[in-house]
């Protein structure tokens, strides 16, 4: 189990840029990262999740924090920040930003004023619909329901999503965008 678990991760890391995997390599203490090419960074950064243990995949009571990958994952997610902790500052304003932590998503909505919801009419049986968040003030055009915040982030990790987000635009001004992804369909 424990060889096919480092086969597995292998595999998703051959599909990972060089830079991808520096940044990883260097998260992990890897030395010497930047100086080794694609092949020779795969198989340190596979032996450094080896030695620390292989990512467990999440749980009911777990927070994560890292992005989600699949087979349909963006360009978006692809080039943004990935933030695992509320303490994670954005390298710079506009940098688009991705997390699955829920303190990371509850800290940016509550920040805003913005409450769980999900639009009405496009629930499947007793599960919520689409996912969104009721700002004050704004009128999506869709009809919210506010939820609580267990009801939202159960479909969230139900549906295995992502949260892309900004903290500012550009210019240094306050963000609200957000997006749901889900990695493994096209439409989230």
């Amino acid at each position: 189990m424990a060889k096919q678990q480092v086969k597995d991760d292998k595999a998703a890391m051959a599909d990972m840029t060089v830079a991808e995997l520096r940044h990883k390599a260097s998260e992990l203490g890897v030395h010497g990262a930047h100086d080794m090419h694609k092949d020779d960074l795969v198989q340190a950064v596979a032996r450094a999740m080896g030695e620390r243990g292989a990512p467990r995949p999440r749980g009911e009571d777990d927070a994560g924090g890292g992005i989600r990958g699949g087979k349909k994952s963006s360009k978006s997610l692809k080039y943004a920040q990935e933030v695992t902790s509320t303490e994670d500052e954005p390298e710079r304003a506009g940098r688009s930003l991705a997390t699955t932590s829920h303190d990371v998503i509850r800290e940016w909505a509550e920040r805003r004023d913005a409450a769980p919801a999900a639009v009405e009419g496009t629930e499947h049986g007793d599960h919520l619909g689409v996912l969104r968040f009721d700002f004050p003030g704004y009128d999506s055009g869709d009809r919210l329901r506010q939820v609580t915040w267990d009801e939202w982030f159960d479909t969230f990790d139900r549906r295995g999503l992502n949260f892309i987000y900004q903290e500012q635009r550009a210019d240094g001004s306050p963000s609200n965008f957000f997006r749901l992804e889900n990695p493994d369909r096209e439409d989230a």
